[in-house]
Formats: C-alpha cells, sequence, structure tokens
C-alpha cells in the first residue's frame, strides 16, 4: 500500500511539474475560464432571483413549499410561522443580514395576514 501511494504522490508531482511549465507566461487553460464564467454566471443569477419571497428551490411541480406546509400543519401553521420569525431574527447578524430580516419580515406579514383571517371568519 505504502508504494502504490508513493508511487500515485510522484505521477501527481510530475504532471503538475508539467502543467506549471507548461503554463508559464500563458493563459489558464480554457476549462478553467469556462468554470469561472459559469460561477459568475451562476452568481448573477442567483442576484436577479427574488430569494425572500419567491425563492425557486422552494417551488417544485407548481407547488409552493409554503402552502402544503400550511395544509399540512392547520392550526399549527401560526406555530411555524412564529418559529420562523425568531429563526430569522435569530440568525440575521451571522448569516445573511438584510436578507434574513426580511425574510423574517415575510413571516410576520404572512402570520399578520393569517390571524387577521381567522378574526374575519
Amino acid at each position: 500500500m505504502g508504494m502504490y501511494s508513493e508511487a500515485i504522490k510522484n505521477r501527481y508531482r510530475e504532471v503538475r511539474r508539467r502543467m506549471e511549465k507548461k503554463l508559464q507566461g500563458k493563459e489558464q487553460p480554457k476549462y478553467l475560464t469556462g468554470v469561472k464564467r459559469q460561477a459568475q454566471e451562476q452568481s448573477d443569477h442567483k442576484q436577479t432571483m427574488d430569494m425572500v419571497n419567491s425563492p425557486p428551490h422552494y417551488n417544485k411541480a407548481g407547488i409552493e413549499t409554503i402552502d402544503a406546509i400550511k395544509a399540512m400543519t392547520d392550526k399549527g401553521y401560526e406555530y411555524y410561522l412564529q418559529g420562523n420569525i425568531m429563526k430569522y431574527l435569530w440568525r440575521y447578524r451571522y448569516k445573511n443580514g438584510v436578507e434574513d430580516l426580511k425574510k423574517a419580515q415575510w413571516y410576520l406579514n404572512e402570520l399578520i395576514d393569517e390571524l387577521e383571517d381567522d378574526d374575519k371568519t
């Protein structure tokens, strides 16, 4: 096992040395620039998405996750909303800043709407 891992390390070093020698004074390989370009495109796309009101990962097969949770929890839905309000207020300084405050606000507005709907019935 030791000889095998040493042979792999040596081969890796040799390939790395050849690549470094090849790249001296040249552009990086095209596959790296493609990866960088793709990462930038994904970053730009994320910035245009509304991660507070309609995050795309919460809408699969045309069903909003929040609607499914509301249907499953019935009267427990208010507590679910309250828990999310507390979660986002708790973590905003350490994770997503203003975005988490907006999420807390969204859940608070949803809770207010829910309670006002209950008062009407």
